[in-house]
């Protein structure tokens, strides 16, 4: 099957110019620059005033499948990711069973090749006791190590100075990345101690921020790194949320980190308009600390920008900082929210896909993704601004879940059609339900 998409602006490896790219069955086949060649092909794309990118590759993500299924799973959330351009995705292990086991994480490949409408990977996430099962992983089809240093969504918390020790180290040894959730946990407990005596068993969510505080995110980014730099072992650490944290990073010494789109869009202020919506862990903070991260996107301190898409139901989200559960959705909007982000910093498109398919699939050492390149999947997102902008509503809405912090927000981009291994998954709104991807492959 020979294809062609025509006519559009190609958004790739730094660049961005009038192009076309041909895809041969599954992958890329040419890029060709200037004005389509004429040939015979079985299709033709007309992406006139349109930008065609790379597939987006959303390396955070929580599809509760298995065991949580009813707040969302593989298929529903994959087809999300469909409708909002993302090819790719890499699950995390705070799942029931957590996989945290060699058999949770085979049950679990089995169910992304049974379920999943776009590409897969699924993280191994480490506990205080299972580093030697490490050595006994497909190292081919694991994006690494994930380590959550502060307590979350499934408690999995791994607080022993000799366990962090043993997974740093083995991870090290194995070429693993390390991905972690960083805040101190007992800083939280005090604070929430603190705020329950002068608030009330569930303090008002206006104070989320304080209690999973910005010492608290510092305090354990900054053990992660002295952990990671006496392993010689490569640190990514997960949704940065302070100014103070980018400090840390040094890309040239393995220690990268990533922004979520929760942290890049909203601040404190927004509590009181937006409440339990927007809790996630960690917290979104100040102004300030949410500035820094945009400026740390657009000078490259900051290496990837992901989602963190962790849907709940709505009944979950009530009440405050003890009661309200942390998480939201956010993958279907992830793209034209930072695209628009982009039109209002100035920050180029070359930029935005650099840290949403370029750099995941560099970091984490995906074969054969990330770039429109010969040889290539053919993984690609084809988007258009629009001159009037288009709100969001809760029918658009495809997560399980059934609710966005972005209902009600007016956007200026569009998602027009999604192709993943050569094939058009999403096409103006019409979805493949058929639709199939294909499990991610790592290079050791």
């Amino acid at each position: 099957m020979k294809r062609i998409i025509h006519s559009g602006t190609i958004v790739n490896e730094g660049r961005a110019y009038k192009g076309s790219v041909l895809l041969v069955d599954d992958h890329i086949d040419q890029i060709i620059e200037g004005p389509a060649p004429r040939g015979d092909y079985d299709d033709e794309v007309d992406a006139t005033g349109c930008f065609v990118l790379p597939g987006v590759i959303d390396e955070h993500v929580h599809f509760r499948d298995p065991g949580l299924t009813r707040k969302a799973d593989i298929e529903s959330e994959s087809r999300a990711a469909a409708w909002g351009g993302v090819t790719s995705f890499l699950d995390m292990p705070n799942t029931i069973p957590q996989t945290t086991t060699i058999e949770a994480w085979e049950a679990k490949r089995q169910i992304g090749a049974a379920k999943s409408h776009v590409n897969y990977g699924f993280f191994f996430g480490a506990t205080n006791d299972n580093a030697p099962l490490f050595k006994d992983l497909d190292r081919h089809h694991v994006p690494g190590i994930k380590l959550f240093m502060g307590a979350s969504t499934g408690n999995m918390l791994v607080d022993k100075r000799a366990s962090l020790e043993a997974v740093f180290s083995e991870a090290a040894r194995l070429n693993y990345i390390v991905m972690t959730h960083c805040e101190d946990t007992a800083m939280i407990n005090a604070n929430m101690k603190a705020a329950k005596a002068k608030w009330g068993d569930d303090p008002d969510i206006i104070h989320h921020a304080e209690i999973r505080s910005a010492e608290a995110c510092y305090a354990s980014s900054h053990l992660a790194v002295q952990l990671a730099e006496a392993a010689h072992a490569r640190l990514h650490i997960a949704h940065l949320s302070t100014a103070r944290e980018l400090a840390l990073l040094d890309a040239t010494k393995g220690v990268t980190g990533e922004a979520c789109m929760a942290h890049l869009l909203f601040t404190d202020d927004d509590y009181a308009r937006l409440g339990a919506r927007i809790k996630c862990n960690p917290s979104v903070k100040s102004a300030a600390d949410r500035d820094a991260l945009r400026r740390a996107v657009a000078d490259g301190t900051i290496y990837t920008v992901a989602t963190d898409h962790a849907p709940h139901e709505w009944k979950d989200k009530q009440g405050g900082c003890v009661h309200a559960a942390s998480g939201m959705p956010m993958l279907q909007f992830s793209l034209i929210s930072m695209l628009q982000l982009a039109d209002e910093l100035g920050i180029p498109y070359t930029k935005v896909v650099e840290l949403m398919c370029h750099h995941p699939a560099e970091l984490f050492d995906i074969q054969g993704r990330g770039f429109l390149r010969p040889g290539y999947k053919a993984d690609i997102t084809i988007v258009r601004p629009c001159k009037d902008g288009w709100v969001l509503t809760k029918d658009d809405i495809q997560s399980k879940c059934g609710w966005s912090p972005l209902e009600g927000h007016r956007f200026t981009w569009q998602v027009v059609q999604t192709w993943c291994n050569g094939h058009c998954i999403f096409d103006h709104g019409i979805f493949d339900e058929q639709s199939k991807g294909q499990e991610l492959v790592f290079d050791s």
